[in-house]
């Protein structure tokens, strides 16, 4: 099969990694990516600072590449937007792979040639073959190998506390956004108004740092963070003990902004269903309490990965967390706490249809807090299995900094979110808590 591609699905940070990687191991990368722009998806959150510094953003191929070309691989010592990770990394490392990518190109589905997923005899003899969908009509690539590295930007978690759309949910659309406000063009739609915020992760505190700072500026604007779990616990990170600084200091900037009396929080609240009252919407948890109306919800619960394009291949998915069944026990929020994700690669990523792999973002299933340095081991592994070369495949070496946020916004209330828990054991805040639900 080697006079076929490796087909990339995705040229985000680890698609295009993955691609470079691939380029030096002498094979012929072919990266599909439905947008108009290398990093897509990250420049839809161009506003959106990084807690990563330059240094943990580019890959080593990727930047071997890139200076091979000419081009500087980015800057060092400072933290980029998303803007700036896109426009002076990965854009200029699609150029480098000049000939080797292909936008405006959707990947809707992957097979084994002449073979749906049901069928066993001559499986092993023959290529993948993916559909894809483009402005010129629909087109079927043959490949030696996939690797999806889609992501899951596109799959937003609802605002229901229990996985689903709450009762209202999408007839409140307009209301509801699923992405970190972008202030300076957005400032309009919040300032002055009353917005609720769901979510415990570190998009939830980038928005609730910014709605507060817009809140200084427009009196009158009130926000309230909800958080699923019964007490704060956590969830305002490790603050100086967080070994990325930007993220601790993120942490910090939120408590204040709690303490200081610009963010109401309101601790074990599930949403269940959004009603309309008059321009505004009501959110009411499952318990039924009711909260007072808000004029925009921001729900910042996380992302889930899309498997439905590649029905008719053979994955062997966790049924809880849709990650590789190898890789989830490694990285489960319900079991692992900050800096406690193994090194993995090849070995945990690979799915039973030979030659098809899940790496990045859309590795990790609904498990949170992924790495850039995550995804770039996990391609640099991938791709050496694929060159045949399982020895350097096998040795994987992975140190991820220690972070504050120890679970995801889905786990339960326990133990471990009474305050002073958790790994960076952060200071209580004073919190909105619910009373007893009403007498039935």
């Amino acid at each position: 099969m080697n006079e076929f591609p490796v087909v990339v699905v995705g040229a985000g940070p680890a698609g295009l990694a993955a691609a470079a990687h691939l380029l030096e191991r002498g094979l012929r990368p072919l990266v599909l990516e439905a947008g108009s722009q290398a990093g897509a998806a990250v420049a839809q959150w161009h506003h959106v600072r990084l807690f990563s510094p330059w240094s943990e953003l580019v890959d080593p191929a990727a930047r071997r590449l890139l200076e091979a070309a000419g081009r500087s691989a980015a800057g060092a010592g400072r933290y980029p937007t998303g803007a700036e990770w896109a426009s002076e990394y990965l854009v200029p490392l699609a150029d480098a792979l000049d000939g080797h990518v292909r936008f405006g190109t959707r990947v809707v589905g992957v097979a084994r040639r002449g073979r749906d997923r049901v069928v066993d005899a001559g499986r092993d003899g023959e290529p993948l073959t993916v559909h894809v969908e483009t402005a010129d009509g629909e087109e079927r690539i043959t490949a030696r190998a996939v690797v999806d590295a889609s992501g899951t930007w596109t799959s937003p978690n609802p605002l229901g506390g229990d996985g689903l759309p709450a009762v209202g949910e999408r007839a409140a659309a307009d209301r509801i956004t699923y992405r970190v406000p972008d202030l300076a063009v957005e400032a309009r739609r919040y300032a002055g108004k009353r917005i609720a915020v769901a979510g415990s992760g570190h998009s939830a505190l980038t928005a609730l740092v910014a709605l507060a700072d817009l809140a200084e500026r427009h009196p009158g604007t009130r926000v309230t963070w909800l958080l699923r779990r019964g007490r704060v616990g956590d969830a305002f990170g490790g603050g100086a003990a967080d070994q990325l600084p930007a993220r601790g200091a993120l942490g910090l900037e939120a408590r204040a902004a709690a303490r200081a009396g610009h963010v109401e929080v309101v601790t074990g609240f599930r949403t269940a269903a959004v009603e309309r009252e008059g321009g505004r919407v009501v959110l009411v948890s499952q318990d039924g309490h009711r909260l007072d109306p808000v004029d925009e919800v921001v729900a910042l619960t996380g992302f889930r990965p899309d498997h439905s394009w590649l029905s008719e291949v053979r994955l062997e998915l966790d049924p809880v967390l849709g990650a590789p069944v190898r890789l989830a026990p490694l990285i489960d929020p319900n079991a692992h706490s900050c800096g406690s994700v193994h090194p993995h690669g090849a070995n945990e990523l690979r799915q039973p249809e030979p030659g098809v792999y899940l790496v990045g973002m859309k590795s990790y299933g609904r498990a949170p807090t992924f790495l850039a340095l995550t995804g770039y081991e996990q391609v640099r592994s991938v791709v050496a299995e694929i060159a045949g070369d399982h020895e350097s495949a096998a040795e994987v070496e992975l140190v991820l900094p220690e972070t504050g946020v120890c679970g995801g916004s889905g786990v339960f209330d326990g133990p471990a979110d009474g305050p002073g828990s958790g790994c960076c054991a952060p200071a209580p805040v004073e919190v909105l808590s619910l009373p007893a639900p009403p007498a039935r």
